[in-house]
């Protein structure tokens, strides 16, 4: 059972996205200051939702070798009911417009083989989320060589939901944050982090996927952006992400 603050930043995430509710059996990642661990959906969902077929098919329809490899992190997971189902809220978090990249997948010229066919692979997955979701949202550019954050997100979730876990992608904005000022220009507003998403998203994808749901087979998917102040701004000696999630508990 999720307590203290741990368990007001939890309710905080469902209480802001459309169709969730936390339950008493929540689980979520990173399990607060004291362990900041990104999560990552191949153990983080067998511990959700133990038993479920998602989790191997999940990682098979991305990773062609599992061993030295890992699918992408998450900035919190957590469990909750959606419409009535178990289901996933995912978020991704950002604090400064340079966040939100526009580069592609990075393959380091040494890469051994088992690397080539898995970055080929990832690319494989993203393509199967891209011819799928063109039906619903026609032009989407989701690849692993532009705004490759962004499309395995979007990926995900339509994997996640076509596998019977209804999903809810949660782009969160930190609004105020000054403590890494290297980093660049900061969402000073909402209306400026929206802004600022609807422009990136749109290189990708139709804006369309922000009035969701968007079907994928057996479950729905969202796409919600959200934000809130930031309590405390980014230590300099602590990485970004534990820091921006910290400054919510």
């Amino acid at each position: 059972m999720i307590v203290g603050a741990e368990a007001i930043c939890c309710t905080e995430i469902a209480q802001v996205c459309l169709q969730c509710a936390r339950t008493a059996e929540a689980l979520w990642l990173p399990a607060g200051s004291n362990n900041g661990a990104e999560a990552r959906l191949e153990r983080f969902g067998p511990q959700a939702y133990p038993g479920h077929q998602a989790w191997p098919l999940l990682t098979s329809w991305w990773l062609k070798h599992t061993n030295g490899a890992t699918t992408p992190n998450w900035d919190i997971a957590l469990s909750c009911e959606i419409q009535g189902r178990p289901g996933l809220i995912l978020v991704e978090a950002k604090a400064n417009v340079s966040e939100l990249r526009k580069g592609g997948k990075r393959l380091d010229r040494e890469a051994s083989p088992n690397t080539l066919e898995n970055h080929s692979h990832i690319g494989d997955a993203i393509d199967d989320a891209r011819v799928a979701l063109d039906k619903q949202l026609h032009g989407i550019q989701i690849s692993r060589d532009s705004s490759y954050q962004l499309s395995n997100r979007i990926a995900f979730a339509w994997k996640l939901a076509s596998l019977g876990i209804p999903t809810v992608l949660v782009y969160l904005g930190f609004i105020g944050d000054q403590g890494i000022w290297q980093a660049g220009a900061q969402f000073d507003s909402d209306a400026h982090w929206q802004r600022i998403f609807r422009e990136h998203l749109s290189r990708v994808c139709p804006l369309q996927i922000l009035d969701g749901p968007i079907r994928a087979g057996e479950a729905d998917f969202w796409l919600q952006v959200r934000s809130r102040p930031v309590i405390n701004h980014s230590p300099l000696a602590i990485p970004r992400a534990r820091a921006r999630i910290g400054s919510t508990l």
